[in-house]
């Protein structure tokens, strides 16, 4: 009985996102598409992620024409996005009703397969989209979010799975956000879920430590069916695993992808020299193809480094890194060990930085770290240091135990009125309920052009937008 493993490539996505600051245009994308659609993978992932907001801010490129375009031009193979469950795309828990507009227009645009997680593993924050995928007629990918620490253990991972498939998934992710998967766990992990598990497993991992490849061999041998792969030009490092290796590895195999590495000759020289391009421009740092075995040792994904490293510029503290770095599991644990990733990382990796540079722990908190304290963002999987929640919220502090998101009201109509002479469409008005300022000055540019450059974006809302005051 053939195990052929399935391809989803993260060219157009997680690559660039991992390496390049999610800086590759759509017309850097646009001459490989025949090729990629004829490849034969499972999926491209081309959407979602940080590329919403940068295609705004940093490309002025609107992100719904930008995934209308690639669907015209990759017709033949499903188009997959990240997203963040009740977040979104954004950083804080939207309405039902935003998050159904949301999936419905992100299907209708084009979007085939919705990878949906929640950084903190709370399946309530996933349900919304779940049941609005479900609705709209896409692939739900459920999403775990894997990671390290005293509570997430591989029966922890299981029933999250099990619950997953019950709430309606079609695949399963394991999502390893900083490679802290090694092979062996790897192997165990995937066995344990086929057991339980009936729909199809998918597995996405990066290289940051080095083991990536390794890890998806084992996966593989293990049962799971879809992996994660990027193209060759921008593979490897904070990125996934080369394409090209894997199929290779797999040829022959009763594994075998069923892929022709000659299909791919075209694209990877066309994403070469896109990766030079991006080398030469800027964002691409040869330092993302580094491995670093800090990962593993203080269970920081490679973007959280850059930011304390920034951070700890700024203050002029650099000396403190080191510091820093023995004090992120100390707040992750006192914050009830929330896995580290977006938003949670950030979370943590600064509230770390304030206690080292404060000389007092918890002397000083971020709105975000109270937000956690607080149960905004949804339950944490270990139990909070109640000394801490009490010195950073007060004695007899209100917490959040239900869903977050039911103490929202409907918000769609109310983002409708405020984009009244800016936004042309539904998707205009959701651009600017995830990113309202970089998307009111990306609408107003593109909707009144030269006018910008006499008056501000304010006085361009005051001349062509009714007061809604």
């Amino acid at each position: 009985m053939s195990k052929k493993v399935y391809i989803t490539d993260t060219i157009l996505r997680d690559a660039h996102q991992s390496q390049a600051a999610t800086r590759m245009r759509i017309e850097d994308m646009l001459p490989a598409c025949k090729a990629l659609n004829d490849a034969g993978y499972w999926s491209l992932e081309c959407w979602g992620g940080a590329t919403f907001d940068s295609c705004m801010r940093f490309l002025k490129e609107d992100p719904w024409e930008r995934l209308r375009i690639l669907k015209k031009n990759l017709p033949d193979t499903k188009l997959q996005m990240l997203l963040r469950g009740q977040n979104l795309l954004g950083y804080k828990h939207y309405a039902d009703d935003v998050v159904d507009m949301f999936i419905k227009k992100s299907i209708k645009n084009g979007i085939d397969v919705i990878r949906i997680f929640d950084a903190l593993n709370d399946t309530r924050n996933m349900e919304a989209a779940i049941n609005s995928t479900k609705k709209h007629g896409g692939i739900v990918e459920a999403a775990i979010s894997y990671t390290v620490s005293p509570v997430h253990s591989e029966e922890y991972f299981v029933d999250l799975a099990v619950k997953l498939e019950n709430m309606g998934a079609d695949t399963i992710c394991i999502k390893d956000m900083a490679n802290l998967l090694l092979p062996y766990d790897a192997y165990s992990l995937v066995k344990a879920l086929k057991k339980k598990v009936k729909v199809p497993l998918h597995i996405h991992t990066h290289n940051t430590t080095g083991t990536g490849e390794m890890t998806y061999l084992m996966a593989i041998q293990a049962g799971v069916d879809i992996i994660d792969t990027a193209l060759s030009p921008m593979a490897n490092g904070t990125a996934q695993p080369s394409t090209e290796a894997m199929i290779a590895t797999l040829r022959g195999t009763e594994y075998d992808t069923g892929i022709d590495l000659k299909n791919l000759t075209g694209p990877a020289t066309h994403f070469r020299n896109i990766a030079a391009k991006l080398k030469e421009e800027g964002f691409l740092d040869p330092k993302v193809l580094n491995v670093d075995p800090n990962t593993l040792i203080y269970q920081v994904p490679g973007g959280m480094l850059s930011n304390l490293i920034s951070q700890l510029k700024q203050a002029k503290a650099e000396d403190k890194y080191y510091d820093v770095l023995e004090e992120i599991p100390r707040v992750r644990k006192d914050f009830g060990y929330p896995p580290l990733v977006t938003p949670t990382s950030q979370i943590v990796g600064s509230q770390a930085v304030l206690n080292v540079l404060s000389g007092e722990r918890y002397k000083m908190a971020t709105k975000e770290s109270k937000g956690v304290l607080r149960g905004e963002y949804g339950q944490l999987p270990g139990e909070i240091n109640e000394e801490v929640r009490t010195k950073v919220l007060g004695e007899n502090a209100d917490i959040i135990t239900c869903r977050p998101a039911d103490l929202i009201e409907p918000e769609f109509e109310k983002y409708r009125q405020a984009t009244k002479g800016l936004a042309n469409n539904d998707e205009d008005v959701l651009s600017y309920a995830l990113f309202p300022q970089v998307a009111e000055k990306f609408l107003t540019e593109r909707n009144y052009g030269s006018k910008l450059d006499e008056v501000s974006t304010q006085k361009v809302r005051e001349l062509f937008i009714e007061d809604l005051s």
